[in-house]
This record gives structure tokens, C-alpha cells and sequence, in this order.
């Protein structure tokens, strides 16, 4: 998605990730260190993992990427200027 998004806004930097990856569960844990990795390409500035990330996946990106990990929870705020 994040590549399509690049594609058609001919913006190559994406400066934030905000949603959900969807590698929650057995299925995808064996997808998730690639999946990290091809975000960690981007090198976007801020990473906000939803709930739907899961546990695995949402600790590989903290773990690859903890400058911009943010740990979202309720009532979570983000400025984006």
C-alpha cells in the first residue's frame, strides 16, 4: 500500500505509518520479519501500529525501528504538521 501510495502522489518520502499491518496470528508470524523490513526501507519517520498489527509484528517494528515506534493506546493525539 505504502508503495502504491508513493506511486501516485510522486512523494517518495512517507513521513508517517499510521493503521494496522494485519500480521496478527500463526498465519502471518512467518511474513513478519519481511514485511518490517521492507517498511524500515522507507525509513519513515514515525511508525503507529494499530491493534491489528499484533503482538509479534508490533514488536519487531519497535525493535527495527525505535526512533520511530509509537505506542498507540486510547485517546492517543497525533499532530502532524
Amino acid at each position: 500500500m505504502l508503495e502504491h501510495a508513493r506511486r501516485v502522489t510522486r512523494v517518495s518520502q512517507v513521513h508517517a505509518f499510521v493503521g494496522g499491518l494485519h500480521l496478527t496470528g500463526g498465519l502471518f508470524e512467518r511474513i513478519v520479519p519481511r514485511k518490517v523490513e521492507e517498511l524500515a526501507k522507507l525509513a519513515p519517520a514515525f511508525v503507529v501500529p494499530g491493534h491489528c498489527t499484533g503482538w509479534r509484528a508490533t514488536h519487531e517494528v519497535a525493535r527495527r525501528l525505535p526512533e520511530a515506534f509509537v505506542q498507540p493506546s486510547v485517546g492517543t493525539m497525533l499532530r502532524v504538521r
